[in-house]
C-alpha cells in the first residue's frame, strides 16, 4: 500500500501572504449573505438586541409558507424536511425549498417577493430518498445581483436577485446542465445537488451529492467543478479520484482510479476570500464499507482539500482517513478562524468529523496546528480481498468531542440490572476500537462490528460554529452506535464482493446501549485546544420506567430514526442559539413541535427556551432591519406544512 501520511503542498503555496491581516470572521452589518453567515462558515453575527434577559419574550412574528406546499401530487415528488437556511441582504431573504424551488421574501413581513420553479423534481428521482435542499448562494459585483442554485435535478441556475428571473447571459437561458463536465457519463440520477454552491470572486464552485449506496464498482464521479459566475462557462474540474497522470493515482492500486467514484463534497464548503482558496470536505469512495476493489490510501477520499478557486489547482490537502471503510465522510463545512497558539498568530481552519475529531490546520500552508499522529489500528479479522491501512491519523488536540470505539466501560449502567443486560446484549457484536474492520457475518456468531460513532454519529452537517471574538468553537454532536457486517454480494445485482448490512445497536428494554449523553454541545477553546464545557441537548429517555426513579438530569435526545433532523448553532454577541425537537422517546417518535433554545456562551447553561408547534430543521440565522433583530428558522416538510418562522421581540 502506498503510504501518504502528511499534508502535501503544491509549489504555489511557497508564495505566502506576507502581510495578511488577521481578519475576524462573522457578520456585523445586519445581513446574512451566506448560508453560514460568512464564507468562512462561522455562523456568527455580532448582534445583541436579543439576549439572555429577553430571549423568552420572543414571539413568532410571521410564518412564510414554502411554495412546495402548493405543488400538486407533492407526495409523488417525495419532498422531505425543509432544512434550508435563508440568506438576508438588506431586508430581503432568499431561500431554496426541498424541491429546489427558489424564493425571495421580506423579513419584516414575510411577504413573498418572487418565486422561481425550475421543475427540478421532474428530472429524475431525488438522491437518498425524499428531496431536500440546504440553501442558495448570493453574488454581486456591486451592480448586478445574482442568486445561484445547484438543484436536485442537476441544474446550475443563475437568477436575478431583484426579479427571480433567469439570467439570459448565463448558460443556456439561465442554466447549465450539471450532468456534463464530470469526465465520464453520469449513470441515471446517481449524481445530484442539494448543498449551496460558493462563489469565489468570479468562479462558482460546485460539489455534488452522489449515491453512496451504489451497487457497482463503477461509482458515480464526485469531481469538483468551477464555472464562470457571469456566463456559466465551464472553467475547470478537480478530480477527487485522480485520473491518469495526475497526482495521487498511485494511491489507487491496480488502476482502481479508472472506475471508482463518489469521493464527493456533498456538504458545505468554505472560502478564504483574501487568499482566493476554497476548502472542500470530501466524502468516502465507492463502496462505503468494503474496499477490496480499491486497494491503497485512495486520495482524495475523506480528505480536506484546498484549491485555488480561480484555477481549480490543488494548493494543499490532508487525508484524515486512509482507505476508509466506515462511511466517515467529512460531513460539514470547515470553519475559518484566526487563533493564537503559544503566542503565535495563525490563520487556521478547523474540520470536524463523523468520528468526533476536530482537525486544525494552518489554512495557508496545510500544516497541522497541533500534531496529528499516525497510530496503529486493528486490521483483523480481515474480510477476503480487503487491504486495510495499518495506521490512521489521530489529532493530539483538541480531544474527541464524543465517544469513540466500542468499550465495555461505556455501556449503560444506570442500575446493576441494566448493566448486566447490556453486557449480555453485546455478546452478539464484535466489540472493537475506532477504525476496526467490519467483520464478515456469514458463518460468524456475531451480527457485525459495533461502530461508535455510527455513520450518523459524532459531528455531522450542522458543523461547528465560532465566536471570533473569543476563539471558542461550538460543536453539536450525537452518539449513535450502529452494527455493520459484511455479506457476500449477489452477482446478479452487484460486482462488489461484499456488501454492508447495517443494524441499530439496541440497548436493554428499549434504552440506549451506551451511557449518556446521547446528544450534546461541546465548547472548545481553539487558542488552547481544550474542551471548556459539554452539556447534554434534550431530556432523552430519563422518564423510562426503568430509570425514572433515579431523577436523572437531561441525557440528550437520541436522533429520530437515526438521522440528523435538526441543525446548527447560531452564535451571537450574547448567546448560543439552537433548536431541539420535542420528541416523546418512549412513545410516539414523531415530533410534537420544537424548542428554540438559548445558552450562555461561557458556561453552557441554558438561559431560555420557547416552544413552537412546528418541527424545526434548519440552522438558525439572524439579521437586523430598521432596529429590529430577527431570527429565521425553516421547518416542517414531510407530513407538515413547510414554513419559515420569524422570531423577534415584541414592539
Amino acid at each position: 500500500m502506498t503510504i501518504r501520511r502528511i499534508a502535501i503542498r503544491s509549489a504555489a503555496i511557497l508564495t505566502l501572504v506576507t502581510a495578511a491581516s488577521w481578519a475576524q470572521y462573522g457578520v456585523s452589518d445586519g445581513n446574512w449573505p451566506h448560508t453560514h453567515g460568512d464564507s468562512g462558515s462561522t455562523k456568527y453575527a455580532a448582534l445583541d438586541q436579543i439576549n439572555a434577559g429577553n430571549f423568552e419574550d420572543l414571539e413568532v412574528l410571521w410564518r412564510w409558507s414554502s411554495p412546495d406546499n402548493g405543488i400538486e401530487n407533492r407526495e409523488q415528488y417525495r419532498a422531505a424536511a425543509f432544512v434550508a437556511t435563508p440568506l438576508v441582504i438588506d431586508g430581503r431573504a432568499y431561500i431554496s425549498t426541498s424541491l429546489s424551488q427558489v424564493a425571495a421574501f421580506e423579513i419584516k413581513t414575510g411577504d413573498t417577493l418572487w418565486t422561481y420553479d425550475p421543475q427540478s423534481y421532474l428530472r429524475g428521482r431525488p438522491m437518498h430518498g425524499k428531496a431536500h435542499h440546504r440553501g442558495v448562494e448570493y453574488w454581486t459585483d456591486g451592480t448586478i445581483e445574482r442568486i445561484i442554485i445547484a438543484t436536485n435535478g442537476r441544474q446550475l441556475i443563475s437568477l436575478d436577485a431583484k426579479t427571480g428571473k433567469p439570467d439570459p447571459n448565463f448558460g443556456d437561458g439561465g442554466w447549465v446542465d450539471l450532468r456534463n463536465d464530470l469526465g465520464r457519463e453520469v449513470l441515471g440520477s446517481s449524481v445530484s445537488h442539494n448543498a449551496p454552491t460558493l462563489v469565489v470572486k468570479d468562479t462558482i464552485v460546485v460539489g455534488s451529492l452522489a449515491n453512496d449506496g451504489y451497487a457497482l464498482q463503477l461509482g458515480p464521479p464526485g469531481h469538483i467543478r468551477g464555472y464562470d459566475v457571469r456566463t456559466g462557462k465551464f472553467n475547470w474540474r478537480f478530480n477527487t479520484v485522480p485520473q491518469e497522470g495526475e497526482f495521487g493515482t498511485d494511491t489507487w492500486e491496480n488502476d482502481s482510479w479508472k472506475y471508482t467514484g463518489n469521493t464527493n463534497s456533498w456538504t458545505f464548503m468554505s472560502v478564504d476570500d483574501e487568499l482566493g482558496y476554497v476548502y472542500l470536505p470530501v466524502g468516502a469512495a465507492t463502496s462505503d464499507y468494503y474496499g477490496g476493489h480499491r486497494h491503497g490510501d485512495n486520495l482524495f477520499s475523506q480528505t480536506l482539500v484546498c484549491l485555488d478557486a480561480e484555477t481549480g489547482k490543488r494548493v494543499w490537502h490532508y487525508q484524515v482517513l486512509h482507505h476508509g471503510l466506515w462511511d466517515y465522510d467529512l460531513p460539514a463545512a470547515p470553519v475559518l478562524m484566526d487563533i493564537t497558539v503559544d503566542g503565535k498568530a495563525i490563520k487556521a481552519i478547523a474540520q470536524i468529523s463523523k468520528q468526533a475529531f476536530t482537525y486544525v490546520f494552518d489554512r495557508v500552508t496545510g500544516e497541522p496546528v497541533w500534531p496529528i499522529e499516525e497510530r496503529p489500528v486493528e486490521v483483523t479479522p480481515a474480510a477476503p480481498g480487503e487491504s486495510y491501512s495499518p495506521t490512521q491519523p489521530f489529532p493530539t488536540k483538541p480531544p474527541a468531542f464524543d465517544k469513540q470505539g466500542a468499550r465495555e466501560e461505556d455501556l449503560i449502567d444506570f442500575t446493576p440490572e441494566l448493566r448486566a443486560e447490556a453486557l449480555e446484549l453485546i455478546k452478539q457484536y464484535h466489540i472493537a476500537p475506532l477504525f476496526s474492520p467490519n467483520i464478515v457475518i456469514e458463518g460468524s456468531d456475531r451480527l457485525g462490528t459495533l461502530q461508535v460513532p455510527g455513520n450518523n454519529g459524532g459531528g455531522n452537517w450542522p458543523g461547528g460554529s465560532l465566536d471570533p471574538e473569543t476563539g471558542m468553537f461550538y460543536v453539536l454532536s450525537q452518539t449513535y452506535p450502529l452494527v455493520h457486517g459484511l455479506k457476500k454480494g449477489d452477482p446478479a445485482r452487484t460486482d462488489l464482493a461484499y456488501r454492508d448490512r447495517t443494524l441499530l445497536a439496541a440497548g436493554p428494554r428499549g434504552l440506549p446501549l451506551l451511557k449518556p449523553p446521547y446528544r450534546q454541545i461541546s465548547a472548545i477553546d481553539m487558542n488552547k485546544g481544550d474542551i471548556l464545557w459539554q452539556v447534554p441537548l434534550g431530556d432523552g429517555p430519563r422518564n423510562h420506567p426503568a430509570i425514572k426513579h433515579l431523577n436523572l438530569g437531561p441525557l440528550g435526545n437520541r436522533p429520530a430514526k437515526g438521522i440528523w433532523a435538526e441543525g446548527g448553532i447560531l452564535v451571537t454577541k450574547t448567546l448560543l442559539i439552537t433548536i431541539q425537537a420535542d420528541v416523546d422517546e418512549l412513545g410516539d417518535k414523531s415530533a410534537r413541535g420544537s424548542f428554540v433554545l438559548a445558552f450562555d456562551k461561557a458556561t453552557g447553561k441554558e438561559v431560555g427556551r420557547i416552544k413552537v408547534d412546528r418541527h424545526l430543521h434548519s440552522s438558525p440565522m439572524t439579521a437586523m432591519l430598521d432596529g429590529r433583530q430577527y431570527i429565521l428558522i425553516a421547518g416542517g416538510g414531510r407530513t407538515e406544512p413547510a414554513e419559515v418562522l420569524a422570531f423577534g421581540l415584541p414592539l
